[in-house]
C-alpha cells in the first residue's frame, strides 16, 4: 500500500469518527428536560443556596505566597 492511500484511508477514518462523534453528542442532548423542582430543591439543599455571602469585615488579604 502506498503512503498517499494510507493518508487518505486514515482520514476518511478520522471523518468518519468525527462525524459520529458529532451524532452520538446531539442525540444525548436531546433527551434531558429541565430540573423538576423537587430536584433543584434538592440541590439546593445539598449544595447551597445560590446567594451572596456576605462581605469579610477585618479580615486579612489573602495573597499568593510565591
Amino acid at each position: 500500500m502506498s503512503r498517499s492511500v494510507l493518508i487518505v484511508l486514515l482520514l476518511a477514518v478520522a471523518a468518519v469518527s468525527a462525524a459520529a462523534t458529532v451524532l452520538v453528542v446531539k442525540s444525548s442532548n436531546d433527551g434531558k428536560s429541565a430540573l423538576t423542582e423537587e430536584q433543584r430543591a434538592a440541590r439546593e439543599k445539598f449544595f447551597g443556596s445560590g446567594k451572596d455571602l456576605p462581605p469579610i469585615r477585618d479580615g486579612q488579604e489573602m495573597r499568593p505566597r510565591w
